[in-house]
């Protein structure tokens, strides 16, 4: 046989006894990830139950939904074709918070974060993202098909309740989602500013992250399931995501943002930061695990929200007046 011969019969047997089963591996994991199979995935129970710390957390936020209930009203949006569920607190405010959770969660998860927003006199709005809870859906786009659900629903606040505006509460890939729903050209004019909780600077380094700390080997599974999102979500999560859209926020946002957080690495977030144009703070919190930071200095968390609120940044200044920078 010919050495051209014996070249393709090598490529054969690569395909078939590494290429292929590496990639059927791969689409597993891109599947248990980010593809809901079955109504009863990412429902609205809490996604950790054995985890005393998560269940604490969760406990806590149906414990705060209890407390104010006869303030809450069933809503719904379509987006995408999409029928959306959400929970709207109206408390009197001309202003609101939509709170995103990230993969997994509901809108159950969110309530835990809503008090310092309430004590901010801000109206909330919490989310089932499309594919959990009650929203329709199957894929988890990781922000790159959420952010017009985030559109979606700011301007059903401002023409439904009369919202005149809306700040994103966004946690790890649902702060990514509030960034690219900002950033967007056809941003709407209510969304005034944004908070990150654990905001990573792309889904393939968290991914990454996440590999290594479960001892996981990273080749060839990286790339396979970030080329798997590619071709269902259409998403490039490798070059694109919060570490190039930052550059282009012109409103104010908040970073919050653990030390020891071993998914969104500090030097990450420190990262974003810098390269963040418009009216920004950057609050470190040293102990907390990645989207745990509250349960660890919750009055601490929810002060800085609400001098994130008070800030010259996100008043509604006259002509005459002049914005003074946020902390730094």
């Amino acid at each position: 046989m010919t050495l051209s011969v014996w070249i393709w019969i090598a490529v054969g047997v690569i395909l078939l006894f590494f290429l292929l089963p590496t990639m059927l591996m791969s689409g597993i994991i891109y599947t248990v990830l980010l593809v809901r199979t079955k109504p009863e995935k990412w429902d609205r129970s809490c996604s950790i139950p054995d985890d005393e710390e998560y269940m604490g957390m969760f406990q806590e936020g149906l414990a705060w939904n209890e407390k104010w209930k006869e303030r809450k009203q069933a809503v719904s949006v379509v987006s995408d074709g999409l029928k959306l569920a959400g929970e709207y607190f109206d408390f009197g405010g001309k202003r609101a918070v939509i709170i995103v959770p990230g993969r997994m969660e509901s809108l159950l998860y969110s309530y835990y974060f809503a008090e310092p927003y309430r004590q901010a006199g801000c109206n909330v709005l919490v989310i089932d993202n499309r594919a959990h809870g009650l929203s329709e859906g199957k894929v988890s786009s990781l922000g790159f098909r959420e952010y017009r659900d985030l559109q979606v629903w700011s301007r059903m606040l401002s023409e439904r309740f009369g919202n005149t505006q809306v700040v994103l509460h966004g946690i790890c890939i649902g702060a990514s989602a509030s960034l690219f729903a900002l950033t967007d050209k056809n941003a709407p004019d209510c969304l005034c500013g944004m908070v990150a909780d654990g905001m990573y600077t792309t889904f393939c380094e968290s991914f990454k992250n996440h590999m290594i700390e479960d001892k996981h080997p990273l080749f060839p599974f990286v790339a396979e399931v970030m080329l798997y999102i590619r071709l269902i979500s259409h998403a490039n999560v490798v070059t694109d995501g919060p570490v190039k859209r930052i550059r282009q926020l012109q409103k104010p946002i908040l970073f919050i943002h653990s030390r020891a957080d071993r998914f969104s690495l500090p030097e990450k977030a420190q990262q974003l930061f810098d390269a963040c144009p418009a009216e920004k703070r950057l609050e470190w919190f040293e102990v907390g695990a990645h989207s745990r930071v509250r349960v660890n200095n919750p009055e601490r968390y929810d002060r800085v929200i609400r001098e994130f609120l008070c800030s010259p940044a996100l008043s509604e200044p006259s002509a005459e007046a002049q914005t003074e920078p946020m902390m730094q």
